[in-house]
């Protein structure tokens, strides 16, 4: 419990037992409102001195004003336990906020320990301790058993089980082993790990989430702005009409003074706008905050209002429907022998990071002879144009090989339903290296739960072939399919498809290449997969899934309609119930017991009920 928390709620404690030792006092005459007075001043004195704070600012217009104006306003009537219970109820009130929002902080915050204080890192078999931020890349660091991880890097020694839960969410430890990636923020289960370090502590994973986590609160949804703009102009509204069901009555009727003023005393603590300022931004928040403990990050209220109104779902297939890693399957050698063709397309693709040239160099296994190549360019979307050992050399698809007018045998075979790197040596056909990349086992589960959560169209965009594209699209559900895509063309089919939406409705795109990273910022909502998706592409998405789980997308949406039915509930309730006691409050048929619960009771109420944000299933 924070100190903040513990203060207040001595104070209430205080203020109670105050309040009961002033009934039972047996004062008459003008000593009867000392007890009441003191602890008037116990419960309330932090919130006169904000009103006043706030009326030297001219803010003055505020819940924090209402309590005061109405506190006052029944102890000059002479209802003294009125005008304590008011505040103190109040009291109590926020202090259940403040346990809400703590808890909703704290669900954030688990995130905020991810990252370690130290590394271990070793230099000439020496163990010093240091600041994560003085380890650079390319230095060893060590983690023992029970230490969190505080760098990305390659396990280079040492294997066992890391526990990812801080990062995906996920119960179930991951083995690791030599050549492994291994992610900070981790938890090392057993045994001793030594990682070369790949990525500095700003560029890590951890410090990416720290800073996801920190922006997520700026970005306000709609609905919360919405709320704000209308207590601004409730407040003032409620406060005039306040004065003038003091004023005109007993002016212009010749009505009682004490009973109108009395009216507009409730009326003033009826109108206060707590449950709706505090328990709107709540809910937001708790969403999110319930979500991160799922792996998923969503950077602010806005997307996740917008991701309840999905309607259309695009999705990137490498990477993101399938696991990315590919294998090298079969080797079409035509001018030359298996081994030296891979060996060409090895060397030219040994300056790319593309998922597709990294598998061809580990199918070749051995160290290249990185002598022999003279320069590289890689053409996005297309293929790779190298110089090796003299030679020109052309690694990439069909279309790539046509447009430097090389000429494929008709009588040469090799599976059309593949991924294909075609290679060409000085303009003449070498041969075709066919590659698989396999599809993730929660990919069926992604579209079938996306398709429950009411998604109209799922629609596949790929860089791959045809033949490819269809294929997995037709294992997995997916009616609608775009192949052959260049990154610029993506983009283009997501300004197509942008206008065949309703209105209302919102355009997902998910993905996890460099390559996606314009089309994740041209959707409504982009979602990257994080563990394994490009630093472009988790910067320009709005939504990050951190264990690259697609069947998480569906889950995020799910989290999102919920948070969003509580938000509705919410505004109904408060406005519902707030709206009908304030009338009954001008009609002189409310008391103010009645007004303490339509403000602190509904408070409380709504409180709890954005509280549930966080237990999303």
């Amino acid at each position: 419990m924070s100190p903040s928390i513990k203060k207040r709620a001595l104070r209430c404690a205080l203020g109670a037992a105050l309040l009961v030792l002033a009934l039972i006092l047996p004062l008459a005459g003008p000593w009867r409102i000392l007890p009441y007075f003191v602890a008037y001043q116990v419960v309330g004195s932090d919130i006169i001195a904000k009103a006043f704070g706030n009326l030297k600012n001219r803010r003055f217009l505020d819940e924090y004003f209402l309590m005061t104006v109405a506190t006052l306003g029944a102890f000059y009537i002479g209802e003294y336990l009125e005008g304590v219970a008011v505040m103190l109820f109040y009291q109590i009130g926020t202090l259940f906020q403040d346990m809400a929002v703590n808890r909703s902080r704290a669900s954030i915050a688990e995130l905020m320990d991810i990252a370690p204080d130290t590394a271990n890192l070793l230099v000439d078999n020496q163990v010093t301790v240091v600041d994560p931020d003085e380890v650079a890349v390319g230095d060893t660091i060590v983690v023992k058993a029970g230490e969190r991880i505080p760098l990305d890097g390659i396990l280079m020694d040492g294997s066992g089980t890391v526990d990812t839960s801080a990062l995906t969410g996920e119960s179930v430890p991951r083995y690791v082993q030599p050549g492994d990636q291994v992610l900070s923020g981790c938890v090392n289960l057993a045994g001793i790990l030594t990682l070369r370090v790949t990525e500095t502590f700003e560029d890590s994973t951890v410090s990416k989430i720290l800073e996801l986590v920190e922006e997520a609160s700026e970005r306000k949804a709609k609905t919360e702005n919405f709320i704000t703009r209308f207590a601004r102009y409730y407040t003032p509204a409620v406060v005039g009409l306040a004065l003038l069901m003091a004023i005109i009555p007993p002016v212009f009727f010749a009505q009682p003074f004490h009973d109108w003023l009395k009216r507009s005393l409730i009326f003033l603590v009826i109108s206060c706008p707590c449950a709706l300022v505090i328990s709107v931004p709540l809910s937001f928040f708790g969403g999110i905050g319930g979500a991160s403990k799922k792996g998923i990050l969503i950077k602010g209220g806005n997307y996740l209002e917008a991701l309840a109104q999905s309607e259309i779902v695009l999705m990137d297939k490498t990477g993101t429907l399938t696991k990315g890693h590919f294998k090298v399957k079969d080797i079409f050698a035509r001018t030359l022998s298996q081994e030296a063709l891979l060996e060409y397309a090895a060397l030219a693709e040994s300056q790319s990071n593309h998922p597709i040239s990294l598998s061809i160099v580990e199918a070749y296994g051995k160290p290249l002879n990185k002598e022999l190549l003279a320069s590289a360019t890689e053409i996005s979307g297309h293929g790779v144009h190298a110089v090796v050992d003299g030679k020109q050399v052309l690694a990439g698809n069909q279309v790539f090989l046509e447009k430097h007018f090389v000429q494929f045998p008709e009588d040469f075979p090799f599976p059309r339903a593949s991924t294909e790197v075609h290679i060409a040596i000085d303009e003449q056909y070498a041969g075709t290296i066919t590659l698989e990349d396999e599809i993730k086992t929660e990919a069926a589960e992604a579209i079938a739960s996306l398709k429950e959560q009411g998604i109209r169209r799922l629609i596949l965009l790929t860089g791959d072939k045809k033949e490819v594209a269809e294929t997995v699209a037709a294992t997995l559900g997916i009616d609608e399919v775009y192949s052959e895509l260049l990154p610029g063309d993506k983009v283009a089919m997501v300004d197509k498809i942008f206008k065949e939406k309703s209105d209302k409705g919102k355009l997902l795109f998910a993905g996890d290449g460099i390559n996606d990273a314009p089309v994740l910022t041209r959707a409504d909502i982009g979602i990257a997969m994080g563990s394994l998706g490009s630093d472009a592409a988790i910067e320009a998405a709005d939504v990050v899934l951190m264990d690259d789980n697609p069947a998480k997308i569906a889950t995020a949406i799910s989290i999102s309609k919920k948070t969003m039915a509580i938000v509705k509930q919410n505004i109904i309730f408060a406005l519902g119930v707030k709206f009908f006691v304030l009338a009954l409050g001008a009609l002189g048929m409310a008391n103010m017991w009645e007004a303490i619960f339509s403000d602190v009771g509904v408070s409380v109420l709504a409180v709890l009920n954005a509280a549930r944000a966080l237990r999303l299933k």
